[in-house]
């Protein structure tokens, strides 16, 4: 063969082979473009909730709020006392619905916070299961409320909103006079809301028989004053809460009358 043919076939072949990788690179280019964008349409953008801590400064006391159980929803360095004197409030501590509260320094709450992400389809599955076993999980709920509320049981909430509330229907069969703010002052003045308190300073203790629980009853009275139907239990909220009732109607009228150590 010719050296110029040769030299011709040469460029040929690279020209050829230039052309088929210029070729390539433009089908794959195409393609690749091609994929993201169906994946993009296939993967559509969820939401992600996630758990974050926020500054808290102030805080609008809400019905049945007291400050002990506040300090510890929002994490307040120092505890309900804390609170107390960045509001200058003194004994019996009286906070009322609407109030709004002065928090300390590094007080924080937990709030939840949206993000966007985008998920594959194997994600959109497990979301489009968990959506269903969500529904029948509410379904189920709903119908276990509506049977418990056919039944016509009515419940309480743990904590001292729902002692009191308790104790007043139990004092209401009982003819035992008193409202949810007289109960409840007295109660944050005497044991800041814990049932689990106990005097073991004044003179009851002196004698052995200290003042406990959430009105500070000692033994004797609350024996003397036992509602029917309630525990013997003397550091259960609502005996106690219906013994002191119990005993401030028989000596004060109610307990709506007693303002102070009683």
């Amino acid at each position: 063969m010719p050296l110029h043919a040769a030299i011709r076939s040469t460029r040929t072949r690279r020209l050829r082979a230039g052309g088929a990788v210029a070729l390539g690179s433009f089908a794959l280019a195409c393609t690749v473009g091609l994929g993201t964008a169906h994946a993009a349409d296939a993967a559509p953008a969820t939401t992600v909730t996630k758990a974050q801590s926020t500054a808290r400064t102030a805080y609008t006391v809400q019905s049945g709020d007291h400050l002990i159980a506040i300090a510890r929803t929002l994490n307040v360095p120092g505890g309900w006392q804390a609170i107390a004197s960045a509001n200058n409030l003194s004994s019996p501590y009286t906070i009322y619905p609407g109030q709004v509260l002065k928090l300390p320094a590094g007080t924080t709450a937990k709030t939840a916070s949206s993000s966007a992400s985008s998920s594959s389809a194997s994600t959109a599955s497990k979301a489009s299961t968990a959506s269903t076993s969500s529904s029948a999980s509410t379904s189920t709920s709903s119908s276990a409320s509506t049977s418990a509320s056919s039944s016509g049981v009515k419940t309480y909430a743990n904590n001292l909103d729902g002692w009191i509330k308790e104790s007043l229907d139990v004092m209401a069969k009982h003819n035992i006079p008193g409202s949810y703010n007289g109960i409840y002052r007295n109660v944050i003045r005497e044991s800041s809301g814990n049932p689990k308190a106990i005097n073991l300073w004044d003179s009851n203790a002196a004698k052995g028989i200290p003042s406990k629980g959430l009105l500070q009853v000692i033994q004797p009275t609350f024996n003397a004053y036992h509602v029917s139907g309630t525990s013997w239990d003397i550091y259960d909220p609502i005996a106690n809460i219906t013994a002191a009732c119990n005993y401030a109607y028989h000596r004060y009228g109610s307990i709506d009358n007693v303002n102070g150590p009683y």
